[in-house]
């Protein structure tokens, strides 16, 4: 559809509730989903076969990423795991096109059980693109002949071979990377240059505000603000700071405390990094030095474990403050509250899973510990534009935080993630779909 057209183009958004990473993806695409986002997984009337198969894949991912923090066994068997899954070196540049036992294992499914034929025959009864945030229903589209085009969100700053289809030369899925090196990644894998798409990841609209996003630039320049309390980057950056906020950079701190945000992952790991964090600050909470956020997302035993913390560590009657649990039993209710929770944060601590991309809106990362092969690559992403530094021991957080904020170090990170990397993925994947045009510069191949 082109630009004049009186409405636009919508497509089948399509993801799956393993984790939290691929239906992140999904929420900032809502608004060109034809109707609600369908979870591949976990929709009113999947057959039970294929319920079956894909409960086992789930419950499996989950306690594999539990496992991971328990030390020698848990740790072993996580690792040898994702030993299956790791993604190769990049270089020397070479033809990686050849399928994986895993690849093979997935088309194997498909044709002996029929695997996700019937999501598919339900999706062709509305001819619209699929833009998927998992491979595996790019797979199935394609297999079962799915009519129309077929677009693959990629979810992490570098893949493994299981992204591509069998046969990825003759393949018509089309991606959305999020970095550059997802783009030649594929190009090894042997997908065509031309179905490849550098968008960025699709951030939620809300939080990035638009492709002249006025609001975006308000809240960094608080949140630079915030955090830099001494000066030290906004004395540096000065007129670098007022070229590019104009009227909106304001260069005299606002008194608000510094508000940090500890978010675990899909499948609840690392919950006990917040509990060690709000033991180390809850002499700075008590002084309203500090909001600290522990989300547990959508985890009910999380949230008990951090309210529990919360008690034994005598700061009940901070509860709602200067210290606050927040937990919801709908996933889609927990990423539109959690988006808005982060426009008002400073600092966002986290595993570097997808939310590696959040440093595009300006939001400096502390990266708690890595689970996996891709969160490696995602966290030296992270660190290579900038936007995030590995966390300290979090029984001192207390300490080595402040210490960061007083040198204006945190602030630069946020400057840095914000300049270096991609803010409006979603607004570049409509695009696409819509044929719609938005003013956007174009990525540098590097990120």
């Amino acid at each position: 559809m082109k630009q004049n057209s009186i409405v636009k183009q919508k497509a089948w958004v399509v993801s799956v509730d393993m984790g939290y990473g691929h239906e992140r993806a999904a929420f900032g695409l809502r608004h060109i989903a034809s109707g609600d986002i369908v979870t591949a997984n976990n929709y009113d009337g999947i057959p039970a076969k294929d319920l079956q198969l894909w409960q086992q894949g789930r419950k499996f991912y989950e306690a594999i990423s539990r496992l991971s923090t328990v030390p020698l066994v848990g740790q072993f068997i996580f690792e040898t795991y994702d030993k299956l899954q790791e993604i190769q070196p990049f270089y020397p540049r070479r033809d990686l096109s050849r399928p994986t036992l895993q690849v093979r294992e997935l088309y194997r499914m498909m044709e002996k059980h029929e695997f996700m034929r019937d999501l598919i025959d339900r999706l062709r009864r509305k001819n619209l693109p699929l833009v998927t945030t998992f491979f595996l229903p790019a797979f199935a589209a394609e297999y079962y002949g799915y009519p129309g085009e077929i677009y693959c969100v990629v979810t992490d700053a570098d893949i493994s071979r299981a992204w591509a289809a069998l046969d990825p030369k003759q393949s018509r899925i089309k991606y959305f990377a999020p970095t550059g090196r997802v783009v030649e990644r594929l190009k090894l894998y042997g997908v065509p240059e031309e179905n490849i798409f550098l968008t960025g990841f699709p951030l939620p609209k809300e939080l990035v505000d638009g492709p002249d996003p006025a609001q975006l630039r308000r809240q960094i320049s608080r949140r630079l603000n915030n955090l830099d309390p001494n000066g030290i980057f906004r004395k540096q950056y000065d007129r670098t700071l007022h070229q590019h906020f104009g009227r909106d950079w304001h260069s005299r701190p606002q008194p608000r405390s510094l508000t940090v945000t500890f978010a675990v992952g899909g499948a609840g790991a690392q919950a006990k990094i917040g509990v060690e964090a709000l033991q180390s600050l809850r002499v700075r909470i008590a002084r309203n030095e500090i909001t600290f956020n522990l989300e547990a997302g959508t985890h009910r035993g999380v949230r008990d474990l951090y309210k529990k913390a919360v008690s034994d560590l005598r700061l009940t009657k901070y509860l709602g403050s200067s210290v606050h649990v927040y937990y919801t039993k709908s996933r889609h209710d927990y990423f539109r509250d959690y988006t808005k929770r982060l426009a008002t944060t400073d600092v966002l601590w986290t595993k570097p899973s997808e939310q590696s991309f959040y440093a595009g809106a300006g939001l400096p990362i502390i990266i708690a510990p890595p689970l996996g092969s891709q969160e490696e690559f995602n966290a030296r992403w992270l660190q290579t534009v900038g936007g995030g530094v590995p966390q300290h021991n979090p029984k001192y957080v207390g300490e080595w935080l402040f210490d960061w904020v007083a040198s204006g170090g945190l602030a630069k990170m946020a400057w840095s993630g914000y300049i270096e990397a991609p803010t409006h993925g979603a607004y570049r994947i409509e695009s696409v779909i819509t044929d719609e045009h938005f003013p956007l510069e174009s990525l540098p191949l590097i990120v």
